[in-house]
């Protein structure tokens, strides 16, 4: 199965964005990757759109457009109305020439065909045997309602798209010729796949700028004046754009409805409506994109959905192309069910996944949506079928890590300190708050830390942003020392002061000095009064005393500096 969207496994980042844009979360995250579900996608679009990583990515279909470049039969392009949004003040002339440089035999507008399918849906509407009509010009929706509302299927116009007319309309006078579709849809792809023998090859417009880069050929802004008050024809040019198809109809059926619906979000709830009944004689235009094909995933959106419709609007003349219908009989599609079965889970096993992420009770249940679920049992749902992980969920995330950091400083034995840069006390922990003589942490918040002690050493690790480890500093309100170690953290604009309290080494250390003071003063006592003796004997005995001095002043030495 041929994957027409693909993911850049190294360059997920798991924010779940993608899951959060897919409108029937046909993705499954695991292993901290997020991974595409061929047989629930139904090529929207709309995680290659948001993706911010650029992670995903449509089906090059490049080589296989070039290869039959080099073959013996002529290639023929069959090229979206949405061009003209696409590449403003480019005619269709101008994207033939470009084409043909590139190797293409000829270049026609897909919207001729397009003329033949709102015929065939005048038609419908006109002999009103189906209460309601549903168009089927967009692949997306016809994969919706075959994967997901399969109670609407037979409200699907049986009708081919513009592109599969078009395609049938050139192999009617080029029996041996080969189709290239070129537009915004990634969804073509899968159309033109699963329809052989029409289209055999679909290239989105991103595929198509990179092959004009490549060959440095530029599309000529070639505009072909139309007639005083835009008369000439071309109203099928208005596909593109949201009510665009019923914009081309003639509607002479008084007694329908005519709805126009874009954008996944509407169209879904369209569906469900129609599902339940809600809705009888109407005829609904139903694009996934927003706008329509001008909001297609792979349109240039710098001029922006109003600016697009207006492109095409000034593009689209008021009468239909002169199209000879050749093929009458062979109009007709038919779409079926095709969901993958889908496994139903009790309560208890949805209630053992909340409880897993905290949520044991019903006003647990967020629903914040961070995850890329609307709820948190749809949530729960998609852990139990593996799609995925309990860590998805962001307050259950950020409550595990609080929970984690809070057990780490509340319990560690050095105190902890830490101050936003206008040195006012953000956080302090148990410790902290016994070297200080804090009966609450929370007393103390907000506050500045001079309520606590002397600041001056966190003035200067936040002036010279150079941190300071194990400054030794006696706190005299406290009667403490501390061994004082302080990081500025620029990222995130806090000073974090940890403190080891140091009284009882400082104190041992001033014994041991105490001692040493006074073992120095005995011996000096000692020498002095050795040295009187020695002087008398050596007076006595006429010797000299030196060695002997030598001998008790490094006795001396040695005590006053251990």
């Amino acid at each position: 199965m041929t994957e027409y969207l693909e993911l850049k496994v190294t360059d997920c980042k798991h924010c779940y964005k993608c899951i959060r844009s897919c409108p029937v979360k046909a993705i499954r995250f695991s292993d901290n990757q997020a991974a595409i579900m061929q047989d629930e996608c139904i090529l929207c679009g709309r995680c290659f759109v948001s993706c911010p990583q650029n992670a995903k990515r449509v089906h090059d279909d490049l080589p296989k457009a070039q290869a039959l470049m080099s073959g013996k039969r002529p290639v023929i392009a069959s090229v979206a109305p949405s061009f003209a949004a696409n590449y403003p003040g480019v005619a269709i002339e101008g994207v033939k020439e470009a084409l043909i440089r590139l190797g293409f035999t000829d270049a026609e507008e897909t919207a001729v065909g397009a003329t033949l399918v709102k015929r065939r849906y005048d038609e419908m509407v006109f002999k009103g045997k189906q209460s309601i009509i549903i168009s089927t010009c967009c692949h997306t929706v016809n994969m919706l309602v075959e994967k997901y509302y399969p109670d609407v299927l037979p409200h699907l116009a049986a009708v081919i798209s513009p592109m599969q007319a078009h395609a049938r309309m050139i192999h009617q006078r080029h029996s041996d010729a080969a189709v290239v579709f070129i537009g915004p849809c990634v969804s073509k792809k899968a159309e033109a796949a699963r329809y052989p023998g029409d289209v055999d090859c679909v290239l989105t417009y991103d595929e198509l700028n990179i092959w004009l880069m490549e060959k440095e050929i530029s599309l000529p802004a070639k505009q072909v004046r139309q007639k005083q008050g835009n008369d000439g024809e071309g109203r099928a040019r208005l596909f593109p754009t949201a009510g665009g198809i019923l914009r081309t109809m003639r509607r002479e059926n008084t007694d329908y409805s005519y709805i126009s619906v874009d954008g996944m979000d509407d169209c879904i709830a369209a569906l469900k409506d129609i599902a339940a009944g809600n809705l009888n004689n109407c005829f609904v235009e139903m694009s996934a994109c927003n706008g329509s094909c001008i909001g297609g995933p792979t349109m240039n959106r710098a001029a922006g959905l109003v600016r697009s419709a207006a492109q095409i609007n000034a593009y689209a003349p008021r009468a239909d192309f002169t199209v000879t219908e050749c093929f009458p009989d062979n109009m007709e599609k038919r779409m079926h069910f095709s969901s993958p079965p889908r496994p139903r889970f009790g309560e208890k096993a949805i209630t053992d996944v909340l409880q897993k992420i905290g949520k044991k009770k019903p006003e647990d249940e967020l629903n914040c949506g961070s995850c890329g679920y609307d709820t948190c049992r749809e949530k729960a749902q998609a852990v139990l079928s593996g799609k995925a992980n309990l860590e998805m969920c962001l307050p259950y995330l950020m409550g595990k890590a609080r929970s984690f950091s809070d057990t780490i400083i509340h319990n560690t034995p050095n105190g902890i300190l830490v101050l936003n840069e206008s040195l006012e006390i953000q956080q302090i922990n148990r410790a902290a708050c016994h070297i200080l003589n804090v009966k609450q942490g929370d007393d103390v918040l907000g506050r500045s830390v001079v309520c606590l002690m002397e600041p001056s050493l966190f003035f200067e690790v936040m002036e010279k942003d150079v941190p300071v480890y194990d400054h030794r500093q006696y706190l005299a309100e406290y009667d403490r020392y501390v061994d004082l170690t302080i990081i500025r953290d620029t990222a995130y604009g806090l000073i974090i002061g940890i403190m080891r309290d140091a009284t009882e080494i400082e104190s041992d250390r001033m014994a041991r000095r105490h001692i040493a003071d006074k073992t120095i003063r005995i011996t000096d006592e000692v020498v002095d009064k050795q040295m009187r003796t020695v002087q008398e004997i050596a007076s006595l005995l006429g010797e000299t005393v030196a060695e002997t001095k030598i001998a008790l002043t490094n006795l001396k030495e040695t005590l006053r500096n251990d």
